[in-house]
């Protein structure tokens, strides 16, 4: 009886162990840096932030250009809690394919040139971690 209850015990304690290293999240508030020409933050974060001010995202636009094709050109943008903000939009296409890669959850990163406002680097890294607690019935 006695090593049944123990077996238990350690299997109840292995579960927990488990449970707690599954679903990691790791928040990463909105940051601008204008020093830097830097902008950083994951969307569920800043979305859920207790600052009503902030928010981060990129976009595409795409315009019909008479001619039979389109241009297109991309933008980023972030406000942080402090309310520092940047904006920057590129005719890029390899920086247009960069923010096609984003999903709905994400880090976002993106700079700057500070004289031309065009955006010199955009990226986006996708994982679990920055995906929302509740998405699944189990959480």
């Amino acid at each position: 009886m006695r090593l049944s209850t123990i077996i238990l015990a350690g299997a109840s304690a292995l579960m927990i162990k488990a449970t707690a290293f599954a679903g990691q999240v790791q928040p990463a508030i909105i940051d601008v840096d204008l020093t830097t020409n830097f902008a950083g933050g994951d969307m569920v974060t800043t979305r859920y932030s207790r600052f009503d001010n902030t928010f981060i995202g990129c976009g595409i636009r795409k315009f019909d250009d008479g001619a039979g094709g389109a241009t297109a050109f991309g933008f980023c943008q972030a406000e942080d809690r402090d309310g520092e903000n940047a904006f920057c939009n590129t005719a890029n296409a390899a920086l247009l394919d960069a923010i096609s890669s984003s999903a709905d959850y994400g880090y976002i990163t993106f700079s700057w040139n500070p004289d031309t406002g065009e955006c010199i680097r955009i990226g986006f890294s996708n994982q679990s971690f920055y995906l929302p607690k509740g998405l699944m019935s189990n959480e």
